[in-house]
């Protein structure tokens, strides 16, 4: 028993080491820091208002790894949404991949921001003014520019079409003189004390420096962590039930509830 209890100790200690390694390591382009950082309201206001190039900017809500629901298809987490005075929705994710920037992600993340934030019997005028915005790692859309938009319209006449759903990628690839350089410039940095703007290196530093910040990272983690955990034992439950395994026997293998698993039974009579 104590050879047990010392074998988990140690345990402990090595995933803490190995978290606070991976704190020192964060970039705003990893977006579980990320996520943490923006999730404060003067911060998120400020990256809006230098990607939007609006002073004028005021963000009454955010959330950061929000769940937007859809339940008859693909569910996304969003690594921030923004809601501001005028009831704009902003959603803003860092992608390090361009695999993770494709157009039709930004679509669909637009798509689900319009059918998560309205209620049955809402007018479509009622509909929020809506912007997906991509922080990307590369120039995905390759045309070596700093920022693009993209906004629908009628080709025939040369006009906006006028639906309010913008999508806007932001390329972290050029760090110049300009606001939005400087911004991508911290977008990069380990180092707070490297970053050029004090709102976001003051925020940074507390994650990383402050023994309240770690803490709460820390604690990220280890949900990360459950929640793998968790996820790999419904797909282990799933298999054992399309070989026809019995549910007890699936709950004691998975540690799930025999509720659980009868829920994920898609075979069970009605």
């Amino acid at each position: 028993m104590a050879e047990v209890e010392t074998q988990k100790g140690l345990d402990f200690e090595r995933k803490h080491e190995e978290d606070l390694r991976r704190i020192r390591d964060f970039r705003l382009m990893d977006d579980n820091f990320m996520s943490k950082v923006f999730e404060d309201k003067p911060c998120a206001e400020f990256l809006l208002r230098i990607i939007l190039n609006r002073d004028d900017l005021k963000v009454k809500e955010v959330h950061g790894q929000h769940d937007l629901n859809n339940i008859q298809g693909r569910s996304v987490r969003l690594d921030i949404l923004a809601v501001d005075h005028e009831n704009r929705a902003y959603n803003v994710e860092v992608q390090r991949s361009d695999s993770g920037a494709v157009a039709k992600r930004a679509r669909y993340n637009s798509s689900l921001l319009d059918a998560n934030l309205t209620r049955k019997g809402d007018a479509y005028d009622a509909l929020n003014e809506t912007y997906v915005i991509f922080i990307t790692e590369n120039d995905v859309l390759r045309g070596g520019l700093p920022i693009y938009h993209i906004n629908r319209i009628i080709e025939e006449m040369g006009k906006s079409f006028g639906d309010e759903a913008h999508i806007i990628y932001v390329n972290s690839q050029i760090k110049d003189d300009t606001a939005l350089g400087k911004l991508m410039h911290d977008f990069i940095c380990t180092n707070p004390d490297d970053m050029n703007y004090p709102v976001l290196a003051q925020r940074v530093r507390y994650f990383k420096e402050d023994t309240k910040g770690v803490a709460t990272m820390c604690r990220a983690f280890e949900e990360v962590r459950e929640e793998t955990k968790r996820e790999q034992a419904i797909e282990s439950a799933k298999t054992m039930l399309a070989d026809g395994l019995p549910y007890e026997q699936i709950a004691r293998y998975t540690k799930l509830s025999i509720e659980e698993v009868k829920a994920l039974d898609t075979k069970k009579p009605a």
